[in-house]
This record gives structure tokens, C-alpha cells and sequence, in this order.
């Protein structure tokens, strides 16, 4: 069974495992403090999922904007990244509790995972994470998940909570992602313009699609944008997971979108195995690879990445690390693990197959990338 509409996001049979982010503007009043009714209604909601039979794994944003609060920060707690890891910090004991004790009420039991870019960018911290949230879900508990913000650096970071909610769902093996927002869904314009149209649905985020985005977090309050929405919709698409765009400042705002079939509903048009989408969801690679258009045709139609289509490698990294595959225009195609260091890579790039014993000094491995360890984008 697949998800065709924003209502099956509500039938335990074709969405027994969703994620629901929550934004700071929507959590969290202009004052700093927590907009309780509206979380209580939300967190009834969940409630009602799990009656339904549905899992529900909340990646909750807010522990900034608390934090900021209590301490009396300027810009809420953004002014630099000293105020917002202290604002975090803080924060994220009162976020907790709110979650714990409005979930609590529902009979419910929250569990806090706090994660950083890199715990989801290494493959086997990623896998640990995975099966934390298999074992909650599995004991009945509510996982409320949020980057750590109190020790995540500019460099080390995912910047928004809507491509961490498109990675959470990925490691939690979820059927769809509702991103629930301050406007509908996509438009296919600024939605302020006359004659702005909202997209219901969405076959795939293509560069047209790209090209309606905004970039800016109209709130003042979060770091996302329409943008880190479509980025994340690509991500979970990766691994045939639906992820919708809701206006979440509504009472009751699931309900009520599925209900009036209100919102933009992501369809993904490929289903990578769980390798694969977890490497085509990392945000940061070790280096790059640029290659000839004839290695970018053959990547195309399948084929692994060999040394005579090199023309270029970018940065200093190990066998197996992750890098990007470009273009020399600088399109990036594809990400994989390499079977060569980089300085054996520029030794042996543009050369074919039959030379690489001679260059190296030992018998080569059958390609840079193998087809099994590479990603089209």
C-alpha cells in the first residue's frame, strides 16, 4: 500500500511510522514562552496516532528560543554562536520537560534524543541511532528528538530541524515526515504575489521546483526556510519516504490538513536501499572527484566510477571516505565511497585500468567508486 494523499497519513496501514517536526515559531510565543494550548492539542493528536496503531517520532525544535528566554539573551539567543549553545543548553531541560509532561498527560511516555550532524553523517553512530529509536518505538515510548545545539559548531551541524527530521526518519525506517509549517505548503511563486498557487503534489524536487524556494525563515525565530524543506524532501525521498509540507498554526493542525486535503505532499520517485540513502543524505563530504562527460554518461546508466574518467580530485582523504562526484561545471552528480586515498587517485586519474598496477605498485581494485557505493543525485 502507498501513500497517495495527505489522509493516508492518518491510516496506520499505509503510514504505521511517521515523523512530526515542530518548529520554534509554532512551540515557542513571541514572549519565549511555550504556546501550551496549542502543544497540548498537538500532543493530543499524537495520542489519537497511536490509538490508530501509528508510531509517531517527534523531532521537536524550541530549546534555543526557551533558553534565550530565561537568560535574557538578545535575537533569540542567535546573536552568536556563544548565546545560542548557552541558550541550548538551557533550553533543552525545559523543551524535555514540556514534552515529557504534556505527553505524560496523554497517558504517553517521552524519550530525548539530542544528535549532531556527525552522529547521523557516520555510518555507525548512524546505526546506533537506528536501533535506539527501533527499541523505544518498540517499548511504546515517544522519541522527541532535536540537535544538540549546545555543543554543534557551524561546521558540525545540520542548521535546520527539517533536514534532521528528513535524516531521523531514514534511521527510524518511517513511512512519511510532516513538516508542520507557517504557510500551507509550496507554492509555485512567493506566496505574497498575485496569483500565487500552492502545488498539492509534488513527483520528485526537480531545479524548477528548487526555483520557487524561498531561503529566509519567515518567523525570525527558526533557521529553515522553503528551502531546507524541498533539501529535505529530497533526502527522504532517497529512501521512498512521503514527507508533506502543513500549516501547522492551526488548533489541531494535522487534523485539519488532512482533513480539508490542505498542504504539498512530497512523492519520491526512487527507493535507494538503506546504504545508499543514508549516503545520499550526508550534508558533508571529505572531498570531490571531477570527471569527463563520458564517466559522467556511464555513472548514468549504472556503472561504477573508474580512474580514466578522472580529471580532478579536490581535498586530502583515506580509502572509504565519502566524497562528491562533479562535474568540471561544477554539477555535482553523485556521492560514494572511494576504494583509493586521494593521493593515489591523482596519481592514477585518467588512466585505464590496465596501467594502475604499473602507477601504483600493487594490484588495483576494480574501480575508484564501486556502482554498490555510489548515489546518483
Amino acid at each position: 500500500m502507498t501513500i497517495e494523499q495527505l489522509a493516508d497519513l492518518a491510516d496506520p496501514a499505509k503510514t504505521p511510522r511517521l515523523v512530526v517536526k515542530v518548529g520554534s515559531a509554532l512551540l515557542v510565543g513571541k514572549d519565549g514562552s511555550p504556546r501550551r494550548a496549542w502543544l497540548s492539542a498537538l500532543v493530543g493528536e499524537i495520542a489519537e496516532a497511536r490509538q490508530r496503531g501509528q508510531q509517531v517520532i517527534v523531532v521537536s525544535s524550541g530549546a534555543i528560543a526557551l533558553g534565550a528566554a530565561k537568560l535574557g539573551l538578545v535575537k533569540g539567543g542567535r546573536g552568536s554562536l556563544a548565546d545560542a549553545q548557552a541558550a541550548a543548553a538551557v533550553g533543552q531541560i525545559a523543551l524535555a520537560g514540556l514534552w515529557a509532561e504534556l505527553l505524560a498527560a496523554e497517558g504517553l511516555t517521552a524519550a530525548q534524543l539530542l544528535v549532531t550532524l556527525e552522529d547521523l553523517d557516520d555510518r555507525r553512530r548512524y546505526l546506533n541511532a537506528s536501533a535506539t529509536i527501533s527499541k523505544l518505538l518498540e517499548a511504546g515510548a515517544v522519541p522527541v528528538i532535536n540537535e544538540n545545539d549546545s555543543v554543534a559548531t557551524a561546521e558540525i551541524r545540520f542548521g535546520d530541524n527539517d533536514r534532521l527530521a528528513a535524516r531521523a526518519a531514514q534511521a527510524a525506517h518511517a513511512d512519511a515526515v510532516a513538516l508542520l509549517s507557517d504557510v500551507d505548503g509550496l507554492y509555485d511563486r512567493d506566496p505574497a504575489l498575485p496569483g500565487a498557487k500552492m502545488l498539492a503534489r509534488v513527483q520528485g524536487v526537480t531545479k524548477a521546483i528548487h526555483e520557487m524556494a524561498s531561503t529566509v525563515s519567515t518567523s525570525g525565530m527558526g533557521s529553515g526556510g522553503m528551502t531546507s524543506k524541498l533539501q529535505a524532501a529530497e533526502i527522504a525521498g532517497r529512501a521512498g519516504i512521503v514527507l508533506a509540507i502543513i500549516n501547522g498554526t492551526h488548533h489541531r493542525p494535522i487534523a485539519r490538513a488532512l482533513k480539508a486535503d490542505v498542504g504539498t505532499l512530497f512523492l519520491p520517485r526512487r527507493r535507494d536501499g538503506a546504504l545508499k540513502a543514508w549516503l545520499g543524505g550526508r550534508q558533508r563530504m571529505a572531498g570531490a572527484i571531477v570527471v569527463d562527460d563520458g564517466c559522467a554518461a556511464a555513472l548514468a546508466k549504472g556503472g561504477s566510477l573508474l580512474a580514466t574518467g578522472i580529471t580532478a580530485v579536490e581535498g586530502d582523504f583515506r580509502r572509504g571516505a565519502p566524497v562528491a562526484v562533479r562535474t568540471s561545471a561544477g554539477r555535482t552528480l553523485a556521492k560514494g565511497l572511494v576504494e583509493y586515498d586521494a593521493a593515489e587517485i591523482a596519481i592514477i586519474k585518467g588512466h585505464r585500468s590496465d596501467d594502475l598496477q604499473g602507477l601504483l605498485g600493487y594490484a588495483p581494485r576494480s574501480a575508484v567508486i564501486h556502482r554498490d557505493q555510489l548515489v546518483l543525485l
